[in-house]
């Protein structure tokens, strides 16, 4: 008998098939947004979803240690709900939306996935798990307009089914000055 199966901890295979499950789920994600699958891209939220890009900071390097996305911060570049996500997405469909007419062609690389339980799952169900990815995602629109963005994602992913649910996602630049003429791309 293992130690993992005397502790109850999962094994190891366990832990990997979970990283590929969520790796998948990641990917997959990206793959909607790349081919502006917007309504099925909304569908991975939850209803209590918390989408939030905070304004970043520049920090001296003995504030490094400071929580880089604090609760209680009023500035953010976005703070959306899943009914103003849909709004976003909504309004991508239209055809209307300036900053996207024509759409820009975008490609989301999520790398450098960390998982982990978020509690101990005792609850109503399995444990939600704490999700952190580094991104790059590029955009080009019309002739020569580039925008390159980079950072990090901290999702909470909520099990639901053979799947996952987004329950909040904290997209951290690492540019605190956003230098493109929108932030009309999801991240």
């Amino acid at each position: 008998m293992s130690l993992d199966q005397v502790t109850g901890a999962p094994t190891t295979t366990d832990a990997m098939v979970l990283h590929y499950r969520v790796e998948r789920f990641l990917y997959d994600e990206a793959q909607l947004l790349d081919t502006w699958l917007w309504d099925e891209w909304l569908e991975l939220f939850a209803a209590d979803v918390r989408y939030w890009m905070p304004l970043r900071k520049n920090r001296l390097r003995r504030q490094r240690t400071a929580d880089e996305a604090p609760e209680g911060i009023e500035i953010a570049l976005i703070d959306d709900d899943h009914a103003a996500l849909k709004m976003r997405v909504n309004q991508m469909r239209s055809g209307q939306h300036w900053a996207e007419d024509p759409p820009s062609r975008c490609r989301h690389l999520v790398t450098n996935v960390r998982v982990a339980p978020v509690g101990d799952g005792h609850g109503d169900g399995p444990p939600e798990l704490r999700v952190r990815s580094n991104f790059i995602v590029y955009r080009n629109r019309l002739e020569t307009e580039v925008d390159i963005w980079a950072g990090e994602r901290q999702d909470v992913l909520r099990p639901v089914g053979d799947s996952f649910q987004i329950a909040a996602r904290t997209i951290l630049l690492d540019q605190n000055v956003v230098l493109s003429k929108n932030l009309s791309v999801f991240f």
